[in-house]
C-alpha cells in the first residue's frame, strides 16, 4: 500500500530547481518506493542488479546514455564514479529534475555527492516512518507497546508482518551486507556484540571508554563502530546544550536509537507486552520521542538545533529544541497516568534557562492517551506526539 510520505513535498520541490536529487537514508526506509511513485514518468534501475551494475562499472558513458531525459538510480554509492560521469551530461544540460538519485550509506554516499555534484543536486534523507505516517496503514499499532515493537519501517505496515521476523532478516542483511560495504569488519560476531550492547545504552550520555571495555575492543575501535551505526542510520548522537550561563553542563553526547523496533529487537524483546514491565522501558521510549522529531524536522529539512540538557547540579531535559524566539524543552516519561510530578525536572531547567535570558516552553510527552494545556505546560500523549511536532 502507498501511502503519503511527509517528504514528498520537498523532493518535488527540490526537483523543480536542481538537475539532479539524492535522496538517502537507511535501507527500507522506502526511498525506492517514493523516488519511483513521485517521478514515475522517469526510467528507473537499480545498481543493486549484478548486470545493472556490471554494464555501469564496464562502461558508464554508454550506461548513462540509455536515459537522455533522466532517471531514476536507485543505490548510487554502489558504483560512485557514475556521479563524475553525469557531472558532464548535468553541466551540459542543466534542465531540473532529470536525475533522480537514491543511496543507503550516509558517508559513501554523501562524500562521492560533494565531490562531483556539489551545487548541483540536492540532498535529502528519508528517514524510517514518523508516528504520523504509520497511522495512514489501515492496520496500525494502537497500544504504545505496539508502536514501539513495531517501529517504523514502512514494509512492516505494508504487509502486515510479524516485526520480529522481520527486523531479525533486517539485522543479519545488514550486518553481512551494510557493515562490510561501509568498511572491513573482520569480526562481525564481535560486532554484533558491540550493537547490542549499544542498544543497552540508548537514552544514556555516551561513555566510549566503558562501552569498548565491554565489548572487549579498543577505544578507537569503538569510535570507529559507532562511525558505522551512525552512517547506516541505525544511531545518532544527540549533543549536550551549550550556552553562556552560570553552570557546569554536560560535555558529552546522548546515544539514541533511529528505530525503537531494530532497537527493541537488538534488547532481545519479542513481544510488545514484554515492554510493559521492562527495565528500559523508559530508555526506549524516550529515544522514541526524541527519534519522532527528529525524523519531522528532517522530513521539513530542518538540521541540527537538537539538543539535550544535563549540568553538574542535576537538572536535567530529555531535548531542547531551538526555534528562533524560545527553546523548547520536552521530557520523555512512558508512564501511562499523568503526574505533576512529570514536570518538575523541566521545570528546573526551564527556570534556569529563563534566568540567563532564554525564554523557554515546556512539554511532556508521555504514555498516557490524553493531551492537555496545563499551567506547568503542555502535556502531549504518544499518540499526538506527532501532532505537537510539527508546529
Amino acid at each position: 500500500m502507498l501511502i503519503p510520505r511527509d517528504l514528498g513535498p520537498r523532493l518535488v520541490r527540490a526537483a523543480k530547481a536542481f538537475p539532479v536529487v539524492t535522496l538517502t537514508g537507511p535501507r527500507q526506509s522506502g526511498k525506492t518506493t517514493l523516488s519511483r511513485a513521485l517521478f514515475a514518468d522517469r526510467p528507473a534501475v537499480s545498481l543493486e542488479d549484478p548486470d545493472v551494475r556490471a554494464f555501469a562499472v564496464s562502461d558508464p558513458r554508454a550506461f548513462l546514455a540509455q536515459f537522455p531525459r533522466g532517471a531514476v538510480l536507485d543505490e548510487i554509492q554502489r558504483v560512485p564514479d557514475l556521479l563524475s560521469y553525469l557531472q558532464g551530461i548535468v553541466d551540459d544540460d542543466p534542465t531540473p529534475g532529470r536525475w533522480i538519485l537514491t543511496g543507503s550509506q550516509n558517508l559513501a554516499l554523501l562524500r562521492s555527492v560533494t565531490q562531483s555534484l556539489a551545487g548541483r543536486t540536492a540532498v535529502e534523507t528519508l528517514l524510517p516512518l514518523t508516528r504520523g505516517e504509520v497511522t495512514r496503514f489501515p492496520h496500525h499499532p494502537a497500544s504504545l507497546e505496539r508502536a514501539l515493537f513495531a517501529g517504523g519501517y514502512p514494509r512492516i505496515f505494508d504487509r502486515e508482518l510479524e516485526p520480529s521476523d522481520w527486523l531479525r532478516a533486517y539485522a543479519a542483511t545488514y550486518l553481512e551486507r551494510d557493515v562490510r560495504t561501509v568498511t572491513n569488519v573482520g569480526d562481525l560476531g564481535r560486532f554484533h556484540r558491540f550493537l547490542g550492547l549499544s542498544a543497552g545504552r540508548t537514552g544514556q550520555v555516551l561513555n566510549l571508554s566503558s562501552l569498548a571495555a565491554d565489548c572487549g575492543i579498543s577505544q578507537p575501535t569503538a569510535r570507529a563502530w559507532l562511525g558505522i551505526l551512525e552512517a547506516t542510520y541505525v544511531v545518532f548522537r544527540l549533543p549536550p546544550f551549550h550556552a553562556n550561563i552560570r553552570k557546569r553542563l554536560a560535555k558529552r553526547p546522548k546515544l539514541h536509537f533511529l528505530d525503537s523496533g531494530l532497537l527493541c529487537w537488538l534488547l532481545g524483546i519479542r513481544e510488545p507486552a514484554q515492554l510493559r514491565l521492562h527495565p528500559l522501558r523508559g530508555p526506549i521510549f524516550e529515544s522514541w520521542v526524541v527519534s519522532e522529531v527528529l525524523k519531522h524536522r528532517t522530513n521539513r529539512g530542518e538540521t541540527g538545533g537538537l539538543s539535550f540538557y544535563r549540568d553538574q547540579g542535576g537538572a536535567e531535559a530529555d531535548l531542547v529544541i531551538e526555534a528562533a524566539d524560545r527553546l523548547q524543552l520536552i521530557e520523555a516519561r512512558a508512564s501511562a497516568t499523568p503526574s505533576r510530578r512529570h514536570f518538575a525536572g523541566g521545570k528546573r531547567v526551564a527556570r534556569i534557562l529563563e534566568t540567563a535570558g532564554r525564554r523557554c516552553r515546556l512539554a511532556v510527552a508521555y504514555g498516557g492517551g490524553a493531551t492537555q494545556a496545563r499551567s506547568e505546560g503542555d502535556l502531549v500523549s504518544w499518540r499526538r506526539l506527532h501532532d505537537f511536532a510539527v508546529r
